[in-house]
């Protein structure tokens, strides 16, 4: 059976030679290099959104690529390891999903800039474009009109520890915010300052199925970890009921992610206000060396007295 990769890469192969260009041909449109094209049509690379849409206007296509890659999951189609691989195909499927975080927002979640900066750490180059792209193609059954049920529970933590910057900070609490609006997504806060509230021993998924198999999810160090047994899976989801009873409504949770982007706004504007001061005092040095010297007074020449 084929991959959606090799299905994407074959459409665009139609297309191009429907318009008589060859690959470098069409490269040099987009632009980009031939072999990224080659790789793409032969289904062994992940086409980017703006590769797409940059294909139908140069192809003349009518928007068919651009309509496909939106409603393909790449995520299982990205290098993983296996046990990621399992949790990615089940995210595609899944009719219901609640999870608790911690120190990082779950990636269903993530702006494409935080993203970014939590994968730069592991990977470089078009393996890290990659799996930025293929999360938030993965994201998108559940930011649609009718997307399966989403309840995430994230430790404050997740809030507080700052990734790359204050402008990515901020706005990634502006979309959980926006993403909370949706009707079939809730996002509840755990306050750091709440006592009393007894939080799972790390994060963790349940995952409800279409044939209405359950399943845990967590992960270690280093690998993921299922388990269907329905002892298991009803004690967890106790203590999940447990948890979102503890912790801030959607509205209350709202509120503390409003004061939390506030918060890296005003370190942003202090930022810039500092950049601001470098640079001028930079270009008052600059000026200072480069600018004309200050013309110096030369004494006159004394008089001598006539003999």
């Amino acid at each position: 059976m084929s991959s959606h990769a090799e299905i994407f890469g074959e459409l665009l192969r139609h297309f191009r030679e429907s318009a008589c260009l060859t690959q470098e041909a069409l490269a040099r449109q987009i632009p980009c290099d031939r072999s990224y094209v080659a790789r793409v049509e032969s289904g062994t690379r992940v086409p980017q959104d703006t590769f797409a849409k940059k294909c139908d206007e140069v192809l003349a296509t009518g928007g068919a690529l651009g309509r496909l890659w939106g409603k393909v999951d790449w995520y299982p189609q990205v290098e993983h390891p296996d046990w990621f691989k399992r949790r990615a195909e089940m995210d595609s499927k899944a009719v219901a999903l609640w999870e608790y975080q911690e120190r990082v927002i779950p990636g269903l979640l993530q702006t494409e800039d935080y993203a970014r900066a939590l994968f730069s750490r592991l990977v470089r180059g078009g393996e890290l474009e990659e799996r930025v792209r293929a999360r938030l193609s993965r994201q998108q059954r559940f930011l649609v009109e009718d997307g399966p049920l989403y309840v995430a529970v994230l430790d404050e933590s997740c809030l507080r520890n700052a990734i790359e910057n204050p402008a990515v900070m901020r706005n990634q609490c502006a979309h959980l915010l926006s993403a909370g609006e949706r009707p079939n997504i809730r996002i509840q806060v755990a306050p750091a300052d709440c006592y009393g509230i007894a939080r799972p021993s790390g994060s963790m998924s349940l995952i409800k199925l279409p044939d209405g198999h359950e399943w845990v999810y967590s992960e270690s160090l280093d690998r993921g970890h299922f388990n269907d047994d329905p002892a298991v899976y009803s004690r967890h989801r106790q203590t999940y009921d447990v948890l979102r009873a503890d912790v801030l409504s959607a509205r209350q949770s709202a509120a503390l992610i409003s004061d939390a982007m506030e918060g890296y706004e005003h370190d942003e504007q202090a930022r810039s206000h500092v950049v601001q001061e470098h640079l001028q005092r930079r270009q008052r040095r600059q000026l200072r060396r480069g600018g004309p010297p200050f013309p110096r007074r030369r004494p006159r020449p004394r008089q001598q007295d006539n003999p």
